[in-house]
């Protein structure tokens, strides 16, 4: 089992129902998917870009991505629909929480000049989403194969029915909030 997982049963869980008064475990938030997006603008020009990405973030991810195309013609943008212009891949269960742990104790630390991450980027709805200006914070990436510096999103998507219980989750499972 997941070392994140294992910390989520055993300490967030016990630790939200106390703080939010929760009758049954089930009440408790969880996080239920993450989606790693990665936009490549410039794969209109040059196609081999795109195989790039998709490359760096199966690498990332350990899972195959999904090439993601336009769905709208802009011609200020010269682009068409279908077009290919991004990359995504959707991880849930082991993969979803090997990739958390790693995010959160190994490539954000990473980042140049880290104070944490900004408490202000939920949805709402209880879902995170965090921009990251490079992959090369994560120790699966090759600095010297790397043709161009992109930046991904992570959106980690909970069950959480408000920000509040959103926040306490993910600081409970270790992510480095701003103070």
């Amino acid at each position: 089992m997941a070392r994140l997982k294992e910390k989520y049963l055993q300490e967030v869980v016990p630790s939200m129902k106390e703080t939010f008064a929760y009758k049954s475990v089930m009440q408790v938030p969880k996080v239920e998917k993450v989606v790693v997006n990665m936009g490549v603008g410039d794969a209109k020009d040059n196609p081999k870009l795109l195989d790039s990405a998709v490359e760096e973030l199966g690498l990332i991810t350990g899972q195959k991505p999904v090439v993601t195309r336009a769905k709208k013609s802009i011609a200020a943008f010269k682009l068409r629909e279908g077009m290919p212009i991004g990359t995504k891949v959707t991880l849930r269960g082991e993969h979803m929480w090997d990739f958390l742990d790693k995010l959160f104790n190994i490539s954000l630390p990473r980042v140049r000049d880290f104070q944490g991450v900004p408490s202000d980027s939920f949805d709402g709805r209880g879902n995170y989403t965090l921009g990251l200006k490079e992959q090369l914070v994560f120790p699966e990436i090759d600095y010297d194969k790397v043709e161009k510096v992109r930046g991904m999103d992570v959106v980690i998507v909970t069950t959480a029915k408000t920000d509040q219980e959103a926040h306490e989750l993910l600081k409970l499972l270790g992510m480095p909030f701003r103070r």
